[in-house]
């Protein structure tokens, strides 16, 4: 210590250490306590990374095998096999994924299925690789327009047959002996719907079109969990939802990636009557869904009860007999 130090200097000294440790402590303090809120908005963007790896296999493959293309009888075929592998595992071990109900998906012959939209649809690639490694076929789909114009996305989309689909371009796809994936919320009811799990069609009946005209079965199609894994952020929904409606772009904040237990639940097939009306085909396969919910699915979902039943054989491994069971 300095002879002709004094106590002023110390004074000083001492507070601005004190200061400068208080500084770091607070700053570190407050890491800590956003941390856990910072990575439940960064997780979702894993599945975009996902997506991404997906679209540069499919450039290399294309790459790769352009020399005979012309000579394979579906150049594309190979790829959605390895694609719908990297999918199926990371379902099967980040989210311990079933998919039950796959023998009412026909083997040969069209039909329509009908799904509830997910803030985030993953369940829907998870049973498009499901159905494309079990049943070996190619589960066609419908998507918003806004999805071509994102980088990259076209070849995805084409390779995997999702277009922003009309009425008759779906006929044709479904008189050609397809089966085509249809969400009616679609981005709606991705953006705004709740852990309630209402289902927001708002009295769209296209698809009921379809199924009528080209005279196909409709399997509804519900995953449980689906809200608890990702959700959308409440507040201001309001003005959330005059912006979509203004621009139908869907800026509402997606946050989540909680490795919930999700199980796809495909229905029974609701066989075509010609003489209902496409109003009552809408009202049938809009109960049909509820139903699935209402068996299927805890209201209010609870994201904590979604993890403890996706982590549920941890006491069965360690010998613990839980003293309590989760009722849905």
């Amino acid at each position: 210590m300095d002879a002709f130090s004094t106590p002023s200097t110390l004074s000083e000294n001492f507070y601005s250490h004190l200061s400068t440790l208080l500084d770091v402590e607070y700053w570190s303090w407050m890491w800590w306590l956003f941390k856990p809120l910072m990575i439940t908005f960064l997780l979702p963007g894993l599945i975009y990374v996902l997506l991404y790896i997906s679209i540069i296999v499919l450039y290399i493959y294309q790459f790769r095998h352009i020399l005979r293309e012309e000579a394979q009888h579906d150049f594309w075929n190979g790829a959605r096999t390895l694609l719908s592998l990297i999918w199926w595992c990371h379902a099967r071990i980040y989210y311990g994924y079933e998919l039950c109900g796959l023998e009412n998906i026909p083997s040969t012959g069209p039909a329509l299925i009908i799904y509830y939209h997910g803030a985030i649809p993953i369940d829907y690639y998870y049973m498009v690789a499901g159905i494309h490694m079990y049943k070996k076929r190619l589960m066609r789909g419908v998507g918003d327009r806004f999805l071509q114009s994102l980088p990259g996305f076209r070849l995805l989309l084409e390779v995997f047959k999702v277009t922003p689909g009309s009425v008759q371009s779906c006929v044709e796809v479904l008189r050609d002996g397809n089966i085509l994936g249809i969400s009616p919320g679609g981005s709606f009811e991705a953006l705004f719907g709740t852990h309630k799990y209402q289902i927001l069609w708002r009295n769209r009946c296209g698809f009921a079109k379809v199924a009528q005209e080209a005279k196909v079965p409709i399997i509804p199609v519900f995953t449980q969990n689906i809200r608890e894994a990702y959700r959308t952020f409440p507040y201001p929904m309001s003005f959330f939802l005059e912006v979509y409606e203004r621009t139908r772009l869907p800026l509402v904040p997606i946050f989540g990636g909680f490795p919930v237990k999700l199980r796809t639940i495909i229905g029974k097939p609701i066989p075509y009557d010609g003489t209902l009306t496409t109003e009552q085909v809408v009202e049938k396969t809009k109960v049909a869904v509820e139903d699935l919910i209402a068996e299927h699915q805890r209201i209010p979902g609870s994201i904590i009860k979604a993890l403890a039943e996706r982590f549920e054989w941890i006491p069965q491994l360690l010998g613990i007999r839980p003293k309590f069971t989760l009722k849905r």
